[in-house]
């Protein structure tokens, strides 16, 4: 995830630490660690995900991780530093080597529970059975049972508690009884002891057979990468494997191969299937000087392609890192199970044995008792609760990786679903960002109009400049270096070229600047903003000589996606620097309500708080490239990923794909997922609330409280399973997909 690579293992100043941790079973152990790391000296904040089996530890100053491992080792758990290469590691393996190891272990206690629930239900009442009956569950109890008496041991010795402690406790209170009544004339409940254990090693089992299939996604994207790469040396192409590729090997990639690392084409014209980066299904063209994407396949010509990132540094390793960092992270509606579990071991524990203590003190036998107090222990179950909210998160999250849509913390899932605004930056977002020159009007020398006001705006470094530069290459002009360059945010760019002081902007700007715009030109201007371009104006020596436009074509998928926001009762704004008349033209096109024009790059901040003030939860999409401050103000922040270092985007969804159609399925996906959040706590919290009080009246034997123990927890992962195939009725027509594409 986030670890810092250093040979030094003390660590200074600011830094996220990853470790795996070993031996949790229920949320009161990890509430048990995090409370443990957030205690030690230099730490900020430390986070404890059960269901991936990690901490998150935020340190300040010098930190040794060995001091953070031991202090987790001493009580009772293992924790060890990943190193960077192991940030990508995939957890359905480690949960089906689990799974295998608990199926194994539960297949021998059934073998040896079947009979003796046969001997204690229908054998005769004799010393020979009750003795066989005791051979049968000796091994169940103590061999199947011993990695829950193991971890109730060391945490005994520590003086600190977990579910293997309630399950210890009552499969052992069960087994030891029955010794007992091996010299007495009591029955003994050798199959209540034994059942216990394998009805609990079934449900565990289960759970990790399902929170294996919970990290298919990120270990799908894990494992797309190309294993060799085709690299040129001295001519001849030689194969390598892809951990040794470093920035500037030139690649050689043929057809219907997987493109290795992230580069350049060199040479060669081919169309790139990039569905596992942006979930868009429609193979993109690529040429000579464009950048490809390493796990994305090539699908038609030979190309060369010069390597620029590799390793953590490409686009599919950060995808992979920003969902492995939220499913790491926890929910704030976390926090309140994380509370009740830090106490609910040893309230169970108590509660047990205040309800022995009153069947007792009403005059019924130990046996009665017993039977009550075991069924209090083993039907409390808080794993439920540690589990209720990462595995949405993670199957939620993973989900979104397929379609393209990045959750970068889990937060997103509680904000998103209150979003009742959305506002979309123009440029880049609802439009494709690529400008391109359509008019030159003016009554100089149009060559020599056109290379003044082209030199200019191509040192400006803005996309309209780039476009208008762009436009005069293409007319067959060499453009000048100017003198001097400035440019004034969302107003125009100055520049001296050849000794002459040219003004390019609005008329503000050039009305500022001294010159004179004659009538004609200001109709011209407002005739071209009525047509939806961007027009502007350019002169030198005191007066306006012509009027320039651009124009940026709108995306497919815009009407759609605000089409689809509107049904949901979702209010959406248009937010753009251009002028006016633009800005309507297109948000009538779209159908979008509120139209914020001429503004600022720095105040589209102060725009969305104004919505906020006025009751809105205001989601802002944005390209990220100067819209940073409105990203993280909004409620929501919706960054387009561009380029590749999706890492830095601003806000809290990243969109891999430039498809507006992303962002009302990004809020459904994230609604979806803080609704099974809060179904998952509500059961968990329902079934602790009923059922040890009926425990503890005595209506659930210790067997049937062991089976609706384990599977309780079996039941909140496989509610967020159902996350996986989250597919609106909109998904295809939003996407522009064939049914295939959504499965």
């Amino acid at each position: 995830m986030t670890s810092p690579a250093t040979s030094d293992s003390r660590l200074g100043s600011t830094a996220v630490l990853d470790f795996a941790v070993e031996g949790m079973t229920c949320a009161s152990c990890a509430s048990r660690i995090e409370r443990v790391l957030s205690r030690q000296p230099g730490v900020e904040a430390a986070a404890v995900n059960l269901a991936n089996r990690s901490a998150i530890v935020r340190v300040s100053g010098p930190v040794e991780p060995e001091t953070l491992e031991e202090a987790v080792r001493k009580i009772g758990y293992d924790m060890s530093l990943r190193r960077p290469d192991e940030s990508s590691r995939p957890l359905a393996d480690a949960y089906d080597d689990e799974a295998r190891r608990l199926w194994r272990r539960f297949w021998v206690a059934a073998a040896l529970s079947a009979p003796l629930m046969a001997l204690a239900m229908l054998g005769p009442d004799a010393m020979w059975n009750e003795l066989v009956q005791f051979l049968l569950a000796t091994p169940v109890v103590l061999w199947v049972g011993w990695p829950f008496h193991a971890v109730a041991g060391k945490q005994l010795l520590r003086a600190t508690t977990s579910m293997d402690t309630l399950i210890s406790m009552g499969s052992l209170v069960a087994y030891g009884y029955s010794i007992w009544t091996l010299f007495t004339p009591a029955m003994p409940y050798f199959e209540t002891a034994a059942m216990i254990v394998t009805l609990i090693t079934l449900g565990r089992a289960l759970e990790a057979r399902a929170k294996g299939r919970a990290t298919d996604a990120i270990q799908r994207l894990a494992e797309l990468g190309a294993r060799e790469a085709r690299i040129l040396v001295d001519g001849k192409a030689r194969m390598i494997d892809v951990d040794e590729l470093v920035p500037g090997d030139v690649m050689v990639v043929l057809p219907g191969e997987t493109i290795p690392t992230d580069g350049v084409i060199v040479q060669g014209r081919t169309s790139v299937d990039e569905s596992m980066l942006t979930g868009e299904s429609k193979p993109v063209d690529r040429g000579p000087g464009d950048e490809v994407f390493g796990a994305t396949v090539n699908q038609h010509g030979r190309i060369t392609v010069r390597a620029t990132k590799v390793g953590a540094d490409t686009a599919l390793a950060q995808m992979v890192r920003l969902v492995e960092e939220a499913q790491a992270n926890k929910a704030p509606i976390q926090r309140l199970a994380d509370r009740i579990s830090a106490v609910f071991v040893p309230t169970v524990i108590g509660v047990a044995v205040v309800t022995a203590g009153v069947w007792l003190a009403l005059g019924y036998d130990v046996t009665t008792a017993m039977r009550a107090a075991v069924a209090v222990l083993i039907i409390a179950c808080p794993c439920a609760l540690g589990l209720a909210t990462p595995t949405a998160v993670m199957v939620g999250s993973g989900r979104g990786a397929e379609l393209g849509i990045l959750f970068k913390n889990p937060e997103v899932f509680e904000r998103a679903h209150t979003v009742d605004m959305v506002m979309f930056d123009k440029t880049g977002t609802l439009t494709t960002g690529v400008m391109t020159l359509t008019d030159v009007f003016t009554d100089e020398d149009p060559a020599d109009f056109l290379l003044r006001v082209a030199s200019v705006e191509a040192a400006s470094g803005h996309p309209i400049g780039r476009a208008v530069a762009d436009g005069a290459e293409e007319r067959g002009l060499t453009l000048l270096t100017p003198e001097s360059v400035e440019s004034l945010a969302g107003m125009g760019v100055i520049g001296e070229v050849s000794g002459t002081r040219v003004v390019v902007g609005k008329e503000k700007l050039v009305v500022d600047q001294g010159l004179s715009v004659p009538g004609r030109w200001s109709e011209l201007l407002e005739e071209l903003e009525e047509a939806g371009k961007t027009a502007f104006l350019a002169g030198w020596d005191g007066e306006v000589r012509g009027v320039i436009a651009v124009s940026d074509v709108l995306r497919p998928e815009s009407r759609a996606a605000v089409e689809e926001l509107r049904r949901r009762s979702v209010d959406t704004a248009l937010i753009t620097g251009d002028n006016d008349r633009t800005a309507r033209r297109i948000a009538e096109t779209v159908a979008i309500s509120h139209v914020l024009s001429e503004v600022l790059p720095g105040d589209k901040a102060a725009e969305v708080r104004r919505f906020q003030e006025q009751g809105k939860k205001v989601a802002f999409v944005g390209d990220g490239v100067n819209d940073a401050p409105a990203l993280t103000t909004a409620d929501l922040g919706i960054a387009v990923a561009s380029g590749t270092d999706v890492a830095r985007e601003a806000g809290g969804v990243v969109l891999m794909s430039s498809n507006p159609g992303l962002v009302p399925v990004a809020l459904d996906l994230a609604a979806a997922t803080f609704r099974v959040i809060r179904q998952n706590l509500f059961w968990a919290f329902g079934y602790n609330v009923a059922a040890i009080p009926l425990a503890a009246l005595g209506y659930l034997d210790p067997m049937i409280a062991a089976a609706a123990m384990a599977f309780s927890s079996v039941s909140v992962v496989t509610n967020s399973l159902r996350l996986r195939r989250f597919s609106p009725p909109q998904l295809k027509t939003l996407l522009g997909r064939s049914d295939e594409d959504t499965e």
